[in-house]
């Protein structure tokens, strides 16, 4: 059963906008946290955004200010609105949903994470 499906992705010019889609299963988007985390050719995967059913949202310096995450509640569907894309940005990017709170843990850290997307590719051209 497919729980996080990801769309949005593709090539874009430095400087450009991109909006990423994370359509999810009622149950699996009723959890305490979701993420976006990419992988670039030859790197770990790294954590981007996450969010969480209390306000606010976290973000690695990286996409700080560039890049905004944000969920609709009705459409089961979490976003990640990508601006001022840069080359480094190119990755694939994957959403990711977690089952369980664990008090105390940073959203970057993936053992949290229980469901992941197939990802979506990101290439900006300079």
């Amino acid at each position: 059963q497919v729980q996080l499906v990801e769309s949005g992705g593709g090539l874009v010019q430095s400087g450009g906008s991109l909006r990423l889609s994370c359509a999810a299963s009622e149950r699996t988007f009723s959890g305490p946290r979701m993420g976006w985390f990419r992988q670039a050719p030859g790197k770990e995967r790294e954590f981007v955004a996450g969010i969480g059913w209390s306000p606010g949202s976290v973000y690695a310096d990286s996409v700080n200010g560039r890049f905004a995450i944000s969920r609709d509640n009705a459409e089961n569907t979490l976003y990640l609105q990508m601006n001022s894309l840069k080359p480094d940005d190119t990755a694939v990017y994957y959403c990711a949903a977690a089952r369980f709170h664990y008090p105390g843990m940073s959203y970057s850290d993936e053992r949290q994470y229980d469901y992941w997307g197939q990802g979506t590719q990101v290439t900006v051209a300079s």
